[in-house]
């Protein structure tokens, strides 16, 4: 009776253990797979004052040092496109120095067709070039490389504003945990900026942050860059009628078909799309792996040679899941920002035409700086994010 009790003792004991173990277990597993959660950090760059003058210079980029920078590639976990979890990674640049609180810069990029073109990857890209040109004046800057893209998994869904704002709000969340363990704190009103594919997910960003729905954020400012807006009215009508310049037309239908396909089930064989040869190979073009050059090479010279007569028209007469794509996307202007917000567009820009910033424009209230008519796409950020940068300082300068 005596080695019974203690027997019974003993297994009631290692099941209370074993209970605890796994309740330990089980919490550590939820943690680790929370939205937002540190997977790893690394640092990938260390910069004086003179090296990061270099790069900016070697970039284009017109913006005076005020310190060296330091960036990190933070792996983080966030959301597929289905709502399930998947790491994806971002880059955190912050400025060298002992500064306690600091006041933070969200950049969207635009158009990456490989992942190791990312933000957090690539040091040659320009996407890298213009977070250091915010951390160069003493903001912390956070850049999601979004789903697909980068250290991440799977494929990369362009132009799919949701997954964007989802990579985003988790990398504001990430960066947080990341600069806490540096016994740092981001100040709580975030400075949004975006360029191109990147110009909606600001303003979807700056809208997310004004709801106050993202726990220790909120927004100061938005100033997006030559945003695509308005698919369903304006990007979409232009690239297919012949007003933008057709080779970049043509790598922008196809990317956004191929990718919101797998959201959005907008066709069930390429060759409903895509005419033929461009259909038994133009999912595999988009695999993440495939430079522009290397895509653009594979393609027709317009779109009326890419695309079926039917889906054209389909296209140009949206409904069902086409439809429903094109508007999920289109609806980043329909908030009343409570809080300064500039769109920057250029005249001259023959990829994404300056009739998206005036639809944004007239839906949110916003003002507009037309950067001329000398301006083509990739100017329009040369130009703007400069401008951007001076007047984030005048209405936040950093702490």
């Amino acid at each position: 009776m005596r080695v019974s009790r203690i027997f019974d003792r003993s297994v009631t004991i290692l099941s209370c253990s074993g209970l605890l173990v796994f309740a330990g277990l089980a919490a550590r597993t939820a943690d680790h797979y929370a939205r937002g959660a540190v997977m790893s950090t690394a640092r990938i760059a260390h910069l004086s004052s003179a090296e990061t003058a270099d790069i900016l210079t070697k970039a284009k980029i017109a913006s005076p040092v005020q310190t060296g920078v330091d960036a990190y590639r933070v792996l983080y976990r966030t959301v597929n496109t289905r709502g399930n979890s998947t790491p994806a990674s971002g880059l955190l640049v912050l400025p060298a120095g002992s500064t306690h609180r600091l006041r933070l810069v969200a950049y969207e990029h635009g158009r990456l067709t490989t992942r190791r073109n990312a933000p957090s990857v690539d040091a040659t890209q320009p996407d890298r070039a213009r977070a250091i040109m915010f951390a160069s004046a003493g903001y912390a800057v956070v850049a999601p490389d979004y789903l697909g893209l980068g250290k991440g998994v799977g494929r990369h869904a362009y132009e799919h504003v949701s997954s964007e704002l989802n990579a985003s709000v988790d990398l504001l969340r990430a960066a947080r945990t990341v600069v806490g363990r540096q016994h740092r704190e981001f100040d709580p009103k975030v400075l949004v900026t975006g360029f191109a594919q990147g110009g909606p997910a600001a303003m979807a960003l700056g809208e997310k942050l004004q709801d106050g729905k993202v726990q220790h954020f909120g927004p100061a400012a938005v100033a997006p860059v030559s945003g695509p807006f308005d698919l369903e009215h304006v990007q979409v009508p232009a690239e297919l009628d012949g007003r933008l310049s057709p080779r970049p037309a043509v790598l922008d239908l196809a990317y956004w078909l191929v990718s919101t396909r797998r959201v959005y089930h907008l066709y069930r064989r390429p060759a409903e799309a895509f005419q033929e040869p461009y259909a038994s190979s133009v999912t595999r073009l988009f695999d993440g792996h495939h430079d522009e050059a290397t895509i653009t090479a594979s393609l027709p010279s317009t779109p009326e040679r890419l695309l079926t007569p039917a889906f054209a028209d389909r296209l140009r007469h949206p409904d069902g899941g086409l439809l429903r794509a094109m508007q999920s996307s289109d609806d980043t202007c329909a908030w009343k920002p409570r809080v300064p917000v500039r769109i920057y567009a250029a005249t001259g820009d023959r990829r994404v035409p300056i009739a998206n910033a005036r639809a944004c424009q007239a839906t949110s209230g916003s003002g507009l700086v037309d950067l001329g008519a000398r301006i083509d796409h990739d100017g329009s950020a040369r130009l703007a994010l400069p401008q951007i940068l001076a007047w984030f300082r005048q209405l936040a300068p950093p702490s």
